[in-house]
């Protein structure tokens, strides 16, 4: 899945005591009713976030991840999590934000007139 959308805010690298990493991104949606959603990146996926910063418009790939959890009152709850794992600036040049133009094609240098002729390679396309 894709998420396109403005970066609203980027925390810094949290580490715990076992040595994992994750980094969050808040991603403000564009549509008609903008929304707010918390993006994790983990271990060296953090990383994707250094070269962004607040405001810019970007395209996150995604994957949503579920998980039950059994209190110790044996109630089971679930909880969802949003994973990135690749980021796309939309900003200048892109590929995305600016569709690319058709250039007229290069006049031939030489016409054939034997349309029945066969060219120099036999390939069949």
């Amino acid at each position: 899945m894709e998420l396109q959308g403005t970066v609203k805010k980027i925390s810094e690298v949290m580490t715990f005591a076992s040595g994992f990493q994750k980094r969050e991104m808040v991603l403000t949606t564009e549509e008609q009713y903008p929304q707010p959603i918390n993006i994790e990146f983990l271990q060296e996926k953090s990383d994707l976030l250094n070269t962004l910063k607040e405001g810019d418009k970007v395209k996150v790939a995604i994957n949503l991840r579920g998980r039950e959890w059994t209190s110790p009152q044996g109630e089971v709850k679930y909880f969802n999590s949003i994973t990135g794992w690749r980021v796309e600036k939309l900003d200048g040049a892109s590929q995305f934000n600016e569709p690319t133009e058709a250039k007229p094609a290069a006049p031939a240098t030489e016409s054939k007139t034997d349309v029945f002729e066969e060219d120099e390679d036999d390939l069949p396309f």
